[in-house]
């Protein structure tokens, strides 16, 4: 299963790519970042931002897509731009057929390191020894989207059975 993971951000959108193995465990495909100019029109912005996510699924064909949950701040302008991409890749996947889950920042932090209150660097060093990667990547958004993407594949494939197991016996 390959799982495309998006942290939403206006100025800055980490993506991050991966695979499961045949082992269980995740494989790093790619990881990056999709930037606007903070200078452009927001119709711009959001324009540049959707062309880039429709070209990731393009680029890796996900079977699966998570996104960072909106979730309320002091910024509304931040919350704003944030809930305005995290539209962009729920339209771009629901345009494919794709399912999607959605997950908090606690969730993402919960299930890769334990502790739904650790910091951006705990994270980020989860994600460089799960995925056994030489470095931790960065910035902390591209990190921060393969967190999601590796939370989905370890919450959301159990989520989707128990579903299943769950819609089989109302029958």
């Amino acid at each position: 299963m390959r799982v495309l993971g998006i942290d939403p951000g206006l100025t800055r959108c980490g993506f991050g790519v991966i695979d499961s193995t045949t082992t269980g465990k995740a494989a790093l495909v790619a990881v990056g970042v999709l930037r606007s100019d903070p200078t452009a029109a927001i119709e711009q912005r959001l324009l540049d931002i959707d062309t880039a996510i429709s070209q990731l699924f393009v680029d890796y064909a996900p079977d699966s897509i998570a996104v960072e949950r909106v979730f309320a701040q002091a910024n509304v302008r931040t919350v704003m731009g944030t809930a305005q991409v995290s539209g962009l890749a729920l339209v771009n996947a629901s345009r494919r057929g794709l399912p999607v889950r959605s997950y908090t920042p606690s969730e993402v932090k919960a299930a890769i390191t334990g502790s739904g209150r650790a910091d951006k660097a705990q994270v980020g060093t989860m994600v460089t020894k799960i995925l056994g990667l030489p470095e931790m990547p960065k910035p902390a958004d591209a990190a921060d989207a393969l967190a999601i993407a590796i939370c989905h594949l370890w919450r959301g494939a159990a989520q989707d059975r128990l579903a299943a197991a769950v819609a089989a016996a109302r029958r």
